[in-house]
């Protein structure tokens, strides 16, 4: 009875090794791409076919009933099957992961908290009056396709504690935008639609509780649940997270569930497509000396202060004082300093900084001001958190 008891929890493990071994190897190598579209939209941006990047973003495509421009469908439609991948990724987390305990939750998300809190008071102090004021979000998010994939190039040996701090980290923190976005970022609210949509959201969890594995049933309620957001003035993006959040994930851990089947099917198609496509659509930054000097304006230092300094201290800030206080102890083999270096990475904001960016700002200057200063805080942190790996690494040594 013991052996098969320590059999069944052995294969419990592996298999929770094994996923996220996944996640963290896709959530990185996906990074390179994305960088590139990065790139690829800023050279856009700035060539002789700027004109044609802007009207092909802002020209319109109908699809049955709805007619949206390009970077609509992108950031509306697209985004909506990155969200669903992250609220799965949540719910797996707090039922089978890393979160699923108070202690082990107790860490990475008062980082979180303190990561989300403590950038957006940077940036509140420097719009205080301000009608940009609005972007107080931007500066919360924190990347974690880049964030990730950095730690694994300059953190090589690093304990595998940290690296799962981040990651849960950086879950709790899209856990946090999420909730920003519905909450202060949503806008025309229509309570007739958004009732449909409560009802539609009632059906998906019924479904779930019988443990319903229709695959077709779940894509045709999350396409009228997310309907009934975009028309009930609630960001549609928030859809897939309920129907991440609806998705059946079993009884216990290390079963073949559709949350399972479903996770290891759409991540790699959220990393290695919709991300590098949301970058190529919002990242196209026009380079000139009116954008440079946006980075000294209210905007420009809220946002890099808030990513670049707000985010180190507040993540930082709670992990040092929980340790001092003796509520939580240190993974083997990691040190405050492997923590320091975590949280400097936090300051890479660049996917959910930019989207938050996008519902913020109507005008493009703003806009404009933002995208290029989330470009550069993010740059600063991933040079600064490489650099600080780089150091402790030969230090070790």
């Amino acid at each position: 009875m013991a052996r098969k008891s320590i059999q069944m929890w052995g294969r419990q493990i592996q298999w929770l090794t094994s996923v996220f071994q996944y996640f963290y190897k896709n959530e990185s190598s996906s990074s390179i791409l994305l960088l590139t579209c990065a790139i690829a939209a800023m050279i856009l941006a700035n060539s002789s076919w700027a004109e044609e990047y802007a009207a092909g973003l802002h020209s319109y495509i109908s699809i049955g009933i709805m007619s949206m421009s390009v970077l609509h469908w992108i950031n509306d439609g697209l985004m909506a099957l990155f969200f669903f991948v992250i609220g799965m990724e949540i719910k797996r987390e707090f039922l089978f992961g890393e979160l699923k305990t108070p202690s082990a939750m107790l860490l990475p998300v008062a980082a979180a908290i303190g990561g989300m809190l403590v950038p957006a008071l940077f940036y509140t102090l420097f719009n205080w009056g301000r009608p940009s004021v609005a972007g107080w979000g931007i500066p919360m998010a924190t990347d974690i396709a880049f964030s990730l994939g950095i730690l694994s190039i300059a953190g090589k040996n690093v304990p595998r504690g940290v690296v799962v701090f981040l990651t849960a980290l950086a879950i709790v923190d899209d856990l946090g935008g999420i909730l920003v976005i519905a909450l202060f970022y949503s806008s025309g609210i229509q309570i007739g639609m958004l009732t449909a949509g409560a009802v539609v959201f009632v059906i998906l969890q019924l479904c779930c509780r019988r443990n319903i594995s229709s695959v077709i049933v779940y894509i045709g309620l999350g396409l009228l649940l997310w309907y009934a957001f975009l028309q009930g003035g609630i960001h549609p993006t928030i859809a897939g997270v309920l129907l991440g959040f609806s998705i059946p994930a079993g009884s216990k851990e290390g079963e073949e569930s559709l949350l399972t089947r479903l996770e290891h099917g759409l991540t790699p198609w959220s990393a290695y497509l919709v991300m590098p496509v949301f970058a190529l659509g919002n990242a196209g930054i026009t380079l000139d000396a009116g954008s440079v000097a946006g980075l000294a304006s209210p905007i420009g230092l809220g946002v890099i202060c808030g990513l670049f300094l707000g985010k180190p201290l507040g993540i930082f800030g709670a992990v040092y004082g929980l340790y001092r206080l003796g509520l939580v102890s240190l993974p083997p083999k990691a040190r405050l300093m492997h923590f320091f270096g975590a949280a400097i990475l936090g300051g890479i904001g660049f996917t959910m900084s930019l989207f938050i960016a996008s519902l913020a700002f109507d005008d493009a200057a703003s806009l404009m001001t933002a995208k290029m200063s989330i470009v550069c805080a993010s740059l600063l942190s991933g040079i600064a958190g490489t650099l600080l790996f780089i150091l402790t690494r030969r230090k070790k040594a």
